[in-house]
């Protein structure tokens, strides 16, 4: 089974919250929200997809065995229905995963993520995807460069973030798997998958950075059209990982939102 962290509350739990990380993050992202949504009386699981964090890689790692992945931790963890919340590639792999197990959504929180066939890759996931390029980019990243880049992103980053994150990075088949999951990533793939968010009928937040440069928030205004009673919150001061630069003031708006629906 996939490595997690999971946060429980005293008593029986009003449901369970399920977090699926983005790119190049692990289950470390969720810390701040497992604590908070645990003390308001939720089971809060948050798995490290294949490759990432303390997951072994189970190759290939591209998009659909991500997704299987995720099908296969759901039910040996036995967590039942969930409030599905996911960020960047958690939500490009977790969404799918709820469209194909409609039983066991109860709620999506989406965040700095894409779920369109007509969607476009931004510069650093069209490098990614490139022979030779994705192979150059991703040999060169050493310890201190990936912290100097996460730095850039999130000058307020938890003390030891960087450190869990750089896991996906320890040894020549974790590189690899950044590669096959990019390259896996046609959006073309999401035709068969158009409507059907929509079609779930759950409660939804869209929680969003108003800088976010790789997810723009007229996706997030996209999905606020599609899915029918979407609850849009913009963060104006935040970027692509919110939940990195804002932990306590992110998961307590989930935590809220999940008290409305519950």
């Amino acid at each position: 089974m996939l490595a997690f962290r999971q946060a429980t509350p005293q008593g029986a739990p009003r449901g369970t919250l399920l977090c699926l990380h983005g790119y190049p993050q692990s289950s470390a992202m969720w810390e701040a929200l497992l604590d908070r949504a645990a003390h308001a009386g939720w089971r809060a699981v948050a798995p490290d997809l294949p490759a990432f964090g303390a997951s072994a890689p189970d190759p290939p790692h591209t998009w659909e065995r991500m997704v299987d992945a995720v099908a296969r931790f759901h039910e040996e963890a036995g967590l039942g229905p969930v409030a599905l919340c996911v960020h960047d590639w958690g939500g490009l792999i977790g969404l799918r995963w709820a469209c194909d197990h409609p039983d066991d959504v109860t709620a999506l929180i989406i965040s700095g993520t894409g779920f369109f066939s007509d969607g476009r890759w931004h510069g650093f996931a069209e490098a990614m995807r490139s022979d030779g390029q994705g192979e150059e980019l991703i040999a060169g990243i050493t310890h201190a460069s990936f912290g100097q880049m996460l730095a850039a992103l999130v000058p307020n980053l938890p003390q030891g973030t960087a450190d869990e994150y750089f896991k996906a990075f320890d040894g020549p088949e974790r590189r690899r798997a950044h590669l096959e999951l990019y390259r896996s990533g046609d959006f073309e793939k999401l035709r068969p998958y158009e409507g059907r968010l929509a079609a779930l009928g759950v409660p939804t937040l869209l929680l969003w950075g108003a800088g976010d440069p790789f997810a723009p928030v007229g996706g997030a205004r996209r999905f606020e059209r599609e899915i029918p009673g979407a609850r849009l919150e913009v963060l104006d001061e935040l970027g692509h990982f919110a939940f990195d630069e804002d932990p306590e003031r992110t998961a307590a708006i989930v935590v809220a939102f999940l008290d409305d629906v519950a």
